[in-house]
């Protein structure tokens, strides 16, 4: 391909010799031989050199689009990343603005607590299908030992079941071998509430003669020397009672979405066990 300046080149080559050819002919003394002859060669010239310079006047209009082509491809390159860069900017600040408000509601909760705690974040999760934990990044260098109760603002998370220098591990309300010591708010009635599924417990040891129905709201109870007593653990979702048997088969939502879990509290002063009279 001829690049726009050879073709310009050439195009003024070719009208330099044309027009020489035809004034040319201006110093040739005058005969009806000689004009006939300027006048056909002005008949096949000028279509010719009209022609060239039609062709380089378009040339050029086709190079200067390619140019003008190749610059907006080049904008719009540029305006696609600006556009990006903005994009994760509102997501930087939507998302900042989110944590500030989870945040708030830890600080707000903190205040309003009789306990001392201390904010951890969950760091990971136990792949295991058989147990329900999570490892925080505080540990015995921050107060926290083994036994220690877990929280948030919506309920009770778990209790510590191991413990380094900077990390803990917290068993899950939600984990088959957990058991929390509980009662339901509106009668009263005593249970134990055991991990059932990635989302539920369940309440045992309800008498089935107890007065207890969906939508009622478990706490603890404080007798298990863990958890201090009136902290919410679930609401009552299901409810079986079979024609044979002592005891109630309720099934427990808990008020916390152990999904979304990224902070919690834990409890540095658990009280102690707060165990009924006789």
């Amino acid at each position: 391909m001829f690049s726009k300046k050879t073709m310009v080149v050439a195009g003024a080559i070719i009208l330099i010799v044309l027009n020489g050819i035809v004034f040319s002919f201006n110093y040739i003394r005058k005969s009806s031989f000689q004009s006939a002859a300027v006048q056909t060669v002005l008949f096949f010239v000028a279509p010719v050199q009209e022609g060239v310079s039609g062709t380089i006047k378009f040339t050029e209009h086709i190079w200067n689009q390619y140019f003008d082509l190749v610059d907006t491809t080049r904008e719009n390159e540029d305006l696609r990343r600006q556009l990006a860069e903005v994009h994760q900017q509102i997501h930087a600040i939507s998302e900042m603005a989110i944590e500030n408000a989870r945040l708030k509601r830890f600080v707000d909760f903190k205040a309003a607590s009789t306990h001392t705690m201390v904010a951890a974040a969950v760091v990971a999760t136990d792949p295991s299908p058989w147990y329900r934990t999570v490892i925080i990044n505080k540990g015995k260098a921050d107060g926290i030992e083994k036994g220690y109760p877990v929280m948030v603002p919506e309920g009770i998370v778990g209790q510590v079941t191991g413990v380094s220098s900077g990390y803990a591990k917290v068993l899950l309300i939600i984990d088959r071998n957990n058991a929390v010591d509980a009662l339901v708010q509106r009668t009263r009635a005593r249970g134990i509430v055991k991990g059932m599924s990635d989302r539920l417990c369940r309440f045992d040891y309800a008498l089935r003669k107890i007065d207890i129905g969906v939508g009622d709201t478990a706490i603890t109870s404080g007798y298990d020397g863990i958890f201090p007593k009136g902290l919410r653990i679930g609401r009552v979702s299901k409810i079986l009672r079979r024609n044979s048997g002592i005891f109630q088969e309720i099934e427990l939502t808990p008020f916390v979405d152990f999904q979304k879990l990224e902070e919690v509290m834990v409890i540095l002063n658990p009280p102690a066990p707060d165990f009924p009279e006789e």
